[in-house]
C-alpha cells in the first residue's frame, strides 16, 4: 500500500473519531433542552393547578361577601320595619327580607359546591406538586450526568485533536488538500477500499482500468463517479460480482 494512502487512513481514522465525539457533543444540549422542558411542563401543570384553586376561592370569598352583604340588608330592612307603621311598607320590606334569604340559600349552595371543587382541585395541587418535585429531581440529577459527560466528550475531542495538524502535515499537500475537501463534502468517508470491482464509498462500478491502476499501488487513484481516494490490499476480491 501506498505510504500517502497508510497515512490517509491514519488520519480518517482519527477523523472519524473525531466526527463520532463531535456529534455526541451536538445531542447533548436537546437532550438537555428536552429535559428541562419535562421539568417545566411539569411545573406548568402545577402553577395551573395553584391557579385554578386561587380562583376556586376567590369565588368563594366574592360568595361570602355577597351573603355578608344580604344579611346586612335584613338586618336593615328588619329595623326599616321595626320603624315603620304601615302594613303596606311592612309587607313590602317582609318581601324584601324573604329575597334576601332565598338569595343566601342560593349563595350558601353555591359556596357548597366551590368548597367541594376546592378539595378536588387541592388533590390535584398535591399531585402536581409531588409530579413537579419528582420531574425536576429526576431532570436535575440526568442533566447533571450529561455536564459531566460533556466535559468527558470535550476533554477527549481535545485530545484527538491535538496532533491532527501533524498527521496532516505527514501527508503529500496534494492529497491532504483533495482529502480535507472530500472530507468537507463527504464526510468522514474518503478513503475507501475496492472490493468487487466496486467503490467502497459510492457503490457504483469501477472501469477495469482504475482496477488495475489501483492494484497497481504506484499511484493515488480515485473514482470517477465520487471522487473519492481508492486503495487495494491483498485480502480484497477484485472480480467483479454479477
Amino acid at each position: 500500500m501506498l505510504e500517502a494512502i497508510e497515512k490517509l487512513l491514519v488520519l480518517q481514522d482519527r477523523d472519524r473519531q473525531i466526527l463520532h465525539l463531535q456529534g455526541e457533543l451536538d445531542r447533548i444540549e436537546p437532550q438537555r433542552q428536552m429535559l428541562n422542558s419535562r421539568a417545566a411542563g411539569a411545573q406548568t401543570s402545577l402553577d395551573a393547578a395553584k391557579n385554578r384553586a386561587k380562583h376556586i376561592e376567590s369565588e368563594r370569598k366574592k360568595l361570602e361577601l355577597e351573603v355578608e352583604s344580604k344579611k346586612q340588608q335584613i338586618e336593615k330592612y328588619s329595623l326599616q320595619q321595626f320603624q315603620t307603621k304601615k302594613n303596606e311598607e311592612y309587607r313590602a320590606l317582609a318581601h324584601e327580607i324573604e329575597l334576601c334569604k332565598q338569595a343566601i340559600v342560593k349563595l350558601d349552595d353555591q359556596q357548597i359546591e366551590l368548597m367541594e371543587q376546592a378539595e378536588g382541585v387541592q388533590r390535584d395541587v398535591q399531585a402536581a406538586n409531588q409530579a413537579s418535585a419528582e420531574a425536576r429531581k429526576a431532570a436535575d440529577g440526568q442533566i447533571a450526568d450529561l455536564a459531566k459527560r460533556e466535559e468527558n466528550l470535550k476533554k477527549e475531542l481535545a485530545e484527538l485533536e491535538s496532533n491532527r495538524a501533524e498527521l496532516l502535515a505527514a501527508v503529500d499537500p496534494s492529497a491532504a488538500s483533495r482529502y480535507e475537501r472530500l472530507l468537507r463534502n463527504k464526510g468522514a468517508t474518503v478513503v475507501v477500499g475496492v472490493q468487487h470491482g466496486v467503490c467502497g464509498g459510492c457503490h457504483m462500478k469501477l472501469p477495469a482500468q482504475i482496477l488495475v491502476t489501483c492494484q497497481a499501488q504506484t499511484e493515488i487513484v480515485t473514482c470517477i463517479n465520487c471522487g473519492r481516494i481508492l486503495y487495494y490490499t491483498r485480502d480484497m476480491d477484485l472480480a467483479v460480482v454479477d
